[in-house]
């Protein structure tokens, strides 16, 4: 069935029904107009045709093809009383302007046949205003053009509108993109440790629960502390998720629980000694200096998830991590003694590194991994910082 249309509003119908009064009244107040004034004052009649012409601009807005059809009318109606050919520029240039409308507005199969019946019109127009073989020609010719130029303005407008939609559509599909990249980094980074460490765990309790009870019992433990963190972990992503669909309607966000960052350093490597593998921590100057929050999450990210494959894949009790603040850069790295792998080999066949490469590119760092010529693995990132320097001083 046909969709019924949503009816006007009140207001929309005395409006609606003014301008078509208007529009109807165009063609009698345009041959008023040519006729009016005493002796007939050229000023004048141009000043009421002016005003008759307005009667449609109305109605051009709601409906333009109606609109053409009156000015045609009317232009058509004022041409057979044979008054002076500059009475009816105005009229013939508001027709081209609708045309121009049509054109931006309507698609070509509707566009064409009301162009080529505008300039039939104005043509026909043009036999009672026009004396000798060669000013016709030329009026029939800047009449074609007239139309000619607005029917491409229109078609330039509509072109420009539809580009601009499309370009708007791209932008909204590589923002979400975007975001789902984001969401399955930050949830890749978010359980992949933890899961690492569970599973190291659940594997030791098996092996001891029957020899070991006390060794089980240290296993499941670990293994309930690491679940709850990795819960929060998963609550707090999905909280700042709906925050910003809540931002995104206009609406208050809801309190964020802090992220994590390089202060969560003992934590994080708390847990992962529990999965068997001892991490040494070295800072390289002020470990007190405040880092930007994006900075900060990425560097932790980034130790996290080294530190997951280090227990998965390196096959070593212990690992070095060392964060070192520069003036302008933050660099972290981190090694492991593991048995040495072949060069080009990843830490793990997973999303890790990629991640990682990703968190530092966003950030406009640099980002490298790879085998240790005597074992193990490295895993080097440089993010840049924001440069503050004293107020009224330059940086050299």
């Amino acid at each position: 069935m046909p969709a019924t249309p949503t009816p006007l509003p009140s207001g929309g119908r005395v409006a609606a029904v003014l301008a078509w009064c208007a529009a109807v009244a165009h063609p009698f107040a345009l041959l008023s107009a040519l006729r009016a004034g005493p002796y007939r004052s050229t000023e004048l009649r141009l000043f009421l045709a002016a005003v008759a012409v307005g009667l449609t601009l109305p109605l051009a807005r709601r409906n333009p093809l109606a609109a053409l059809g009156l000015l045609l009318a009317g232009l058509f109606a004022a041409a057979t009383t044979r008054p002076d050919a500059t009475l009816l520029y105005l009229p013939v240039l508001a027709a081209d302007a609708v045309v121009g409308l049509l054109a931006a507005r309507r698609p070509l199969r509707v566009l064409l046949p009301a162009a080529l019946g505008a300039l039939a019109v104005q043509v026909a127009a043009a036999t009672y205003t026009t004396s000798g073989q060669d000013v016709f020609v030329s009026t029939v010719a800047a009449l074609a053009l007239a139309l000619l130029t607005a029917g491409l303005l229109g078609r330039s407008v509509r072109d420009r509108r539809g580009h601009a939609a499309e370009l708007r559509a791209a932008t909204a599909a590589e923002a979400v993109a975007a975001e789902r990249l984001r969401i399955a980094r930050e949830l890749h980074d978010v359980v992949a440790h933890s899961i690492g460490v569970i599973a190291i765990q659940a594997g030791v309790g098996r092996r001891v629960i029957e020899t070991q009870p006390a060794e089980a019992r240290n296993a499941l433990a670990t293994i309930e502390t690491t679940s709850r963190e990795t819960l929060a972990g998963l609550r707090r992503t999905l909280g700042a998720l709906r925050a910003t669909a809540r931002e995104a309607d206009g609406h208050a966000p809801p309190p964020r629980d802090p992220a994590p960052g390089l202060a969560d350093l003992e934590r994080l490597t708390a847990s992962t000694a529990d999965a068997g593998v001892r991490v040494e921590v070295r800072h390289v100057g002020d470990p007190g200096r405040p880092l930007p929050p994006e900075v900060d999450l990425a560097a932790y990210r980034i130790v996290q998830e080294s530190l997951t494959n280090v227990v998965r894949h390196a096959a070593t009790p212990t690992c070095r991590v060392t964060v070192e603040r520069g003036e302008d850069s933050l660099v972290v790295e981190i090694a492991d003694d593991g048995p040495a792998r072949p060069a080009g080999s990843p830490a793990g066949g997973g999303y890790g590194l990629v991640g990682m490469r990703e968190r530092a590119a966003l950030l406009g760092g640099r980002f490298s991994a790879g085998p240790r010529p005597g074992g193990g693995f490295h895993v080097t990132a440089l993010l840049p910082l924001p440069t503050t320097h004293p107020e009224g001083t330059r940086p050299s």
